[in-house]
């Protein structure tokens, strides 16, 4: 009985997730190739991975940041590599964040770049919240199971 109910809070948890533009379609097809039984945990794998990832490549782009003299090219290719790995888990506010960075960094604008990462930032923290309460929600009912 209880797994039902947390099944419910998950499914509601992912539905709000959607509804406030954290998710899009991508998400869905994770799901698909999880629902085929072949392994259980991959959703929260993957985007356990990407959760990593982002992390670092923040860091890195915070770095490049504070030099004297801005690698503007090196930024360009972590903001991409960010880009593409949220695209691939279905984080639609971080890549629209990192679409927003674009224009930025293709003008050579530090102050730009920093406040667009600022706002990169924000959509990350906010999306990986979201992400680990449904981590949590999922441990959940696997310990009911």
């Amino acid at each position: 009985m209880a797994a039902v109910a947390l099944k419910n809070q998950l499914n509601a948890h992912i539905a709000s997730m959607f509804a406030a533009g954290f998710l899009d379609k991508q998400f869905q097809e994770l799901q698909i190739l999880q629902d085929d039984g072949s392994s259980p945990g991959f959703v929260s794998e993957v985007v356990g991975l990407f959760i990593d990832d982002a992390e670092k490549i923040t860091g890195l782009i915070a770095g490049l940041l504070d030099q004297p003299v801005v690698d503007f090219d090196k930024v360009d290719a972590l903001v991409h590599q960010l880009k593409g790995s949220s695209a691939s888990v279905g984080a639609q506010r971080v890549k629209l964040s990192c679409e927003q960075f674009h224009s930025y960094y293709e003008a050579k604008n530090r102050d730009g770049c920093v406040m667009a990462l600022a706002l990169l930032r924000n959509e990350f923290y906010d999306s990986r919240s979201k992400f680990q309460t449904m981590f949590q929600l999922e441990q959940q009912i696997e310990a009911c199971s």
